[in-house]
């Protein structure tokens, strides 16, 4: 009887740690699958879809931003992702942070373009996190700049 109590309390206890583990990581994938759509939004020249998606961009230069980037970056085709680097990529509480994207329109690798993206992540680990985007900036000339500091 003992040992099939153990047994139990152990199978709950590794569930309880996968379900935790998952939910940490997805985080990572809601928030490529957010900036992604972004782009896609960006690259169909939808402002309005943009502002939707940002969350607290209501001020006249971040309005002005996502408007300009929505008519000079927009093209034709789906948006491929060349490098993506997060610095709330596993963050175990909340964080405010840039994440830096390079992108092209697909079939067109020569035209990359770098822009970064303002990823709020709320909450814990444990409790688990809800990912936002803030901001996006506007296309930088210098392919190998990094992102403000937030």
């Amino acid at each position: 009887m003992k040992r099939a109590l153990l047994i139990a309390i152990a199978a709950v206890a590794f569930v309880a740690v996968s379900i935790g583990v998952a939910r940490y990581l997805n985080n990572d994938t809601v928030e490529r699958s957010q900036v992604v759509e972004l782009l896609r939004e960006q690259a169909r020249g939808d402002a309005p879809a943009m502002l939707r998606r940002l969350q607290g961009c209501d001020e006249p230069a971040c309005v002005a931003t996502v408007r300009a980037n929505a008519m000079r970056l927009r093209h034709s085709g789906d948006v491929k992702i060349a490098l993506y680097q997060s610095q709330t990529a596993h963050a175990l509480r909340s964080r405010t942070k840039y994440t830096r994207v390079v992108w092209f329109p697909a079939g067109q690798e020569a035209q990359t373009t770098v822009q970064c993206v303002l990823v709020h992540r709320d909450g814990s680990a444990i409790a688990g996190m809800t990912v936002s985007l803030l901001r996006i900036t506007a296309a930088f000339r210098d392919r190998e700049s990094s992102c403000p500091s937030a």
